[in-house]
């Protein structure tokens, strides 16, 4: 059993995370906000940044230079179905997306969803250290292993666990008090 192993997996899980939460908008105009919106392109699902060259010209303002103009239409239509909650403005080639400030219920509303991604993170943890506690119990009843190095080896991943869930715990908090600062 590779300790080493485990603890990237669990790094992959709290690094996913960290991606999904960098979707959530804020007060402030952020290109991360547009990474989990798809656009079905040229007979596939393409992300928008694929699509044209998003920039933030203001801190309430993002820019999405479209390479295809017929695209504009596919690529509007995918951002306000994206519950986002800005309404796309276009001219030409280039589509505007004015960030409109946040009310306290639009806030409130985004930390949950927050929450409900850090609990989502905190499970995929979990199912790592699950899987990896059922292989040492096979390998121990196959006497792969001794039962205490089994225990050891338990109470490693254990501890990785709690780092791991205690990471994805102090990211959530700083994210909710962004998200909460008017």
């Amino acid at each position: 059993m590779d300790i080493n192993a485990i603890k990237t997996k669990m790094d992959n899980c709290v690094a996913f995370f960290e991606k999904e939460l960098s979707s959530i908008r804020t007060s402030r105009a952020n290109s991360s906000m547009l990474d989990n919106i798809i656009v079905e392109a040229y007979g596939s699902q393409t992300p928008i940044n694929q699509l044209g060259n998003v920039s933030v010209p203001e801190a309430n303002m993002i820019t999405i230079q479209v390479w295809d103009t017929s695209l504009i239409k596919k690529i509007e239509n995918s951002i306000v179905d994206s519950k986002l909650g800005i309404n796309p403005q276009s001219d030409g080639n280039l589509i505007r997306l004015p960030v409109p400030k946040l009310s306290e219920e639009r806030r409130n509303e985004l930390s949950k969803v927050a929450s409900q991604y850090s609990e989502n993170a905190k499970i995929s943890i979990r199912n790592v250290r699950r899987d990896a506690i059922d292989q040492l119990k096979t390998e121990q009843k196959e006497k792969v292993i001794s039962q205490d190095e089994q225990k050891v080896q338990s109470a490693d991943i254990q501890k990785n666990t709690d780092e791991s869930i205690k990471e994805v715990e102090e990211i959530v908090l700083l994210k909710k008090n962004e998200i909460l600062k008017v």
